[in-house]
């Protein structure tokens, strides 16, 4: 059940195919992921489509972690939703979706989320989960605009809602 949720929007002056294209390919995350993390794609020879499970490992705050997300929903080129199945999270739902707009690709992200742990989880979340995972989204929505145009032309930064 989700007691957190993020979105984040940005317009890219290409075409929601080339967009999609990019997305589609698993091994891209890591070219929007900040650095820090480590991230990498585990999973070989893997084919984007509903019911693909992707493994990746990262370090977050210098602990090596796992996480294994299913594509749950895949309707190309308008969106996909991703679900863990492990990760540091006890939920997580990544809804990815893209628009034509007349300026290009709308490209948002939603993602629903909780962790673990109560009330120490909430203390967590508010004092450095919920700054990170902003932090992430923000070099995420750059590096988007970096590998599909150079430059976005309008941005919604991320926000974080908690229920």
């Amino acid at each position: 059940m989700p007691g957190h949720t993020l979105t984040c929007e940005l317009i890219v002056p290409a075409s929601m195919g080339e967009v999609f294209a990019f997305f589609q390919n698993p091994y891209n995350l890591e070219k929007i992921t900040p650095p820090w993390l480590n991230l990498r794609v585990v999973t070989c020879d893997l084919a984007m489509r509903a019911g693909a499970e992707i493994d990746y490992e990262f370090r977050w705050l210098g602990v090596p972690l796992k996480w294994r997300t299913v594509i749950s929903e895949y309707e190309p080129p308008e969106y996909f939703l991703d679900e863990a199945l492990s990760s540091p999270y006890v939920y997580w739902r990544h809804y990815h979706s893209f628009r034509e707009t007349p300026k290009g690709t709308l490209v948002s992200d939603r993602v629903e989320y909780n962790i673990p742990y109560g009330f120490a989880g909430r203390l967590v979340h508010a004092a450095i989960v919920r700054r990170q995972l902003t932090r992430i989204f923000e070099y995420r929505q750059a590096a988007i605009a970096t590998h599909l145009s150079a430059h976005a032309i309008e941005l919604k930064p991320p926000r974080v809602a908690s229920v």
